[in-house]
């Protein structure tokens, strides 16, 4: 029997990091107080878990997260799962303009996994498309689904999919 290893990366090769959008929380009008704290639901942990076994397979290097507890509760079995500390990012806080997540996107490592809000997901992708970025399929802003973005070596975004909330 032969060992796994991981295949050589050539600079023509697409680098991948993955934009999640936090898993289901409890409900925004029936919570009290700070919006920042409001966890995930029963339903969002399965969520979360289900988006972590998914992802567990593909080459993981770092996890961004909003500082919002459902985004962070969002990572934690991915990072669980492959001992990764979840880092809190304020670029992917709701109401963060698109520019400064794709500063981030510039930023982070091939194989980043970062979740955010179903207010940032849809700006931030919009402006990769304007940037021409080619938006793969139709989009999709549910909970818990996640966008597979694919750049160059040169930092190009050239692809973007998404993959449909767990069941």
């Amino acid at each position: 029997a032969g060992t796994c290893a991981p295949r050589a990366r050539y600079r023509g090769d697409p680098m991948t990091v993955y934009l999640v959008r936090h898993a289901k929380a409890g409900s925004r009008d029936r919570w009290e107080g700070d919006d920042t704290v409001r966890p995930l639901s029963n339903k969002g942990r399965e969520q979360a878990r289900l988006v972590a076994e998914g992802l567990a397979g593909e080459v993981v290097t770092a996890l961004y997260s909003s500082p919002y507890v459902r985004c962070v509760q969002t990572l934690e079995p991915l990072g669980a799962l492959l001992d990764l500390e979840v880092v809190p990012e304020p670029r992917l806080a709701e109401e963060t303009p698109f520019e400064r997540v794709l500063d981030l996107l510039a930023e982070v490592p091939d194989g980043a996994v970062l979740c955010s809000h179903g207010d940032v997901i849809p700006d931030t992708m919009a402006g990769l498309e304007r940037r021409g970025c080619r938006i793969e399929g139709p989009a999709d802003w549910r909970k818990a689904t996640v966008w597979r973005l694919e750049r160059t070596a040169d930092g190009d975004w050239v692809s973007a999919s998404v993959t449909p909330p767990p069941s």
